[in-house]
């Protein structure tokens, strides 16, 4: 682990001055998440490549940067613009990990539904926020929700009342902002949608100018009986931001939750994916696209965990590298003994588009029951040479075939998401990206590039 004594000096001095000003500084029960949880981050320190679920990923640079936490700063709507969701019902704009109301715009939403930022609803209804803040996230197992429970505060916060259906996704926009400093910002999210309810929502991660920011994101999500939900992560922050997210599910009996992970920007980014099938007859979908180019290095880590019998969960995750980029799945599916009746499936795919991409995969599978049905498996390659062959000889220029094939590779992820505005969101975004990865190809010529020839892939795809 790292964690020498100056550095912990560094994050003892903001935990300090944190405690003095939080939110919820005065409740008992929440001044002693926040003190355990940075006990025990004090106690681990940060995790190195010797831990096996951080093998193929070393945080050094995080360990080493004398982050501060970030201040109040301020963002015009014409900055948020530029990054919204199109129609959503409701949209919540956090700005440093701190919620901006003055930004964000709730719409009409049904009865039985509440959002609000954390640290108003702390402040406003604690007993409903302490049935469920920190129950679920496991702080002895990751440093990273440790870190996060102790600096906990501000995020986003959703409660669907049951039998409550929502039809427009619930959108939650998280910006990042330039300093002369490197910042950190440790945003929580509690979800709650309750028995027979349904709801979307979307965190989105995006930043304003360039400079060293770290990110380290925690959310709850409880699913109760027969509760319907769909999540989805998109991280496209700018080149130097540092973004670590854990997704802990809790589900009910005969919940059905799927999880969609998109990422596209970062320097060094870890998705953490972690449901736990705690009712009988609950589903689970963990679909994932992750796209790199440069330097950059994209970390998936999904844990499954089967606690009852009759449950079913399905992962697949895609990657697309080019350059010196490097991606990470690393899957593990836990089968407990009385999860009897199990159907689990694990699948990881990934494309690397030149000879430095590297991708590191570990589907891996613990099963401690006797009538299951498990599978996973993993697979690297290329693009097929034929297959552009072929799309050359129709007369598509190489950068057009290339997006129509890259297309066609990252459709298996969109073709997992049910029709909505989020969904059409996160298609927007992906095919943006994959014109850039295909404008990139360093092999052809200038002549080559695709506003010489004055096509438009975004037709042709």
């Amino acid at each position: 682990m790292i964690a020498t004594t100056e550095q912990l000096g560094t994050y003892l001095e903001s935990f300090t001055e944190f405690q003095k000003r939080a939110a919820g500084r005065d409740l008992p029960w929440l001044r002693r998440m926040r003190e355990r949880a940075f006990a025990r981050f004090c106690e681990v320190g940060f995790p190195t490549t010797h831990d096996e679920d951080w093998r193929f990923t070393n945080v050094s640079a995080i360990a080493k940067t004398p982050f501060e936490l970030a201040g109040d700063v301020r963002v015009s709507q014409d900055e948020v613009k530029q990054f919204g969701l199109p129609g959503p019902g409701c949209r919540l704009v956090f700005v440093n990990g701190r919620f901006a109301r003055e930004l964000s715009s709730v719409g009409k939403l049904p009865a039985g539904v509440k959002v609000n930022g954390l640290a108003a609803e702390i402040n406003a209804n604690s007993s409903e926020v302490e049935s469920h803040l920190g129950r679920y996230l496991d702080i002895q197992r990751d440093a990273f929700s440790a870190l996060n429970t102790a600096f906990a505060e501000d995020g986003g916060y959703v409660h669907v009342r049951r039998g409550v259906v929502l039809t427009d996704p619930i959108y939650l926009l998280f910006i990042s902002t330039a300093s002369d400093k490197p910042l950190m910002t440790h945003p929580r999210n509690l979800i709650v949608v309750a028995d027979e309810a349904q709801a979307t929502i979307v965190e989105d991660y995006v930043s304003i100018g360039e400079t060293s920011a770290f990110s380290n994101t925690a959310t709850e999500l409880v699913a109760g009986e027969s509760a319907v939900v769909s999540h989805y992560m998109v991280e496209r922050e700018h080149r130097q931001a540092f973004n670590i997210s854990t997704l802990r599910i809790q589900q009910g009996r005969n919940a059905n939750v799927s999880s969609h992970s998109v990422l596209l920007g970062g320097g060094v980014v870890r998705n953490n994916v972690h449901p736990v099938l705690a009712g009988e007859g609950g589903e689970c979908l963990i679909n994932g696209l992750f796209m790199g180019n440069d330097r950059q290095h994209l970390d998936n880590y999904m844990l499954v965990e089967h606690a009852a019998p009759h449950c079913a969960s399905r992962q697949f995750y895609n990657g697309i590298l080019d350059d010196l980029a490097h991606g990470v799945f690393h899957g593990r599916i836990i089968v407990h003994k009385d999860a009897q009746k199990t159907d689990a499936k694990q699948t990881n795919r990934n494309l690397l588009l030149s000879d430095d991409a590297r991708i590191d995969t570990k589907p891996q599978l613990e099963i401690y029951a006797d009538d299951v049905k498990c599978t996973h498996g993993a697979t690297i390659g290329q693009i097929e040479e034929n297959a552009l062959f072929y799309l050359r000889s129709r007369g598509i220029d190489e950068i057009s075939a290339r997006k129509l094939l890259l297309l066609a590779f990252s459709n298996e992820c969109l073709d997992r998401m049910a029709p909505s505005g989020a969904r059409d969101h996160v298609e927007k975004l992906i095919h943006a990206h994959l014109l850039q990865i295909a404008n990139s190809v360093k092999h052809l010529p200038d002549t080559a590039r695709l506003e010489d020839k004055g096509r438009n892939v975004e037709e042709i795809g």
